[in-house]
């Protein structure tokens, strides 16, 4: 199997990345920083320099990985923002960074990633619990909230574009314990991954599109 996970130099990242090559996948993975790519050549994995947030460094990725394909596809990189609660706008330059990081970086590399995927390959966007409105009973982090959902809607379009050859999904990480989640989460990074890695294993085509909680459970949008 190969694998390819954006955003991968640390929390649940990296443990795709761990988890993968245990079971024997080749990995390509990426990290902004050279602490990062250490962290993941060390686990054995191609490591690639990538910044999400920026373009120029988003259209070297096709090339980087030209004659390769993916039978997964990881987009993980996130940035959580202000804590701001609704109705408080945020600045401009926070929108800026969260909305660049969580939606614009997933756009561009699903479009670098798109003709490199194995038939009937599997992408999976981080999305959150938090991006669901139909469930959601809080204002807080509001601008968090807004990029995941926006993400969600990058997730259901690629699904249409991708149809009959790669099935997308949003697929929320539930509530981990990571640098963001915080050490009152109910997950560790082990069991969240193991949990999506066994739901991404498991889609169909007709799952293509879907908001799924780690342990597949469909999520309101």
């Amino acid at each position: 199997m190969k694998v390819f996970v954006a955003g991968a130099s640390r929390g649940i990242g990296l443990e795709f990345v761990r988890q993968y090559r245990a079971d024997g996948a080749a990995v390509r993975a990426t990290a902004r920083d050279e602490a990062g790519l250490a962290r993941l050549r060390a686990l054995g994995a191609e490591a690639l320099a990538l910044d999400i947030a920026d373009a120029e460094s988003c259209s070297r990725l096709a090339w980087q990985l030209d004659g390769l394909s993916f039978d997964v596809a990881i987009v993980n990189a996130g940035l959580f923002g202000p804590d701001a609660a609704g109705v408080q706008a945020p600045a401009v330059a926070d929108f800026d960074a969260v909305m660049h990081t969580n939606v614009l970086g997933a756009m561009r590399v699903l479009e670098q990633l798109a003709e490199l995927l194995a038939p009937q390959a599997r992408v999976a966007l981080l999305s959150s619990g938090m991006a669901s409105i139909g469930q959601r009973s809080s204002p807080d982090h509001w601008l968090y909230r807004a990029s995941k959902a926006a993400l969600n809607s990058v997730a259901k379009d690629a699904a249409l574009a991708l149809a009959g050859r790669a099935s997308c999904i949003a697929i929320s990480p539930g509530w981990v314990r990571t640098d963001m989640g915080g050490s009152a989460a109910p997950l560790s990074v082990e069991q969240s991954v193991g949990a999506m890695r066994r739901t991404i294993a498991g889609l169909k085509p007709a799952d293509s599109g879907r908001f799924l909680d780690h342990d597949g459970t469909p999520i309101p949008w």
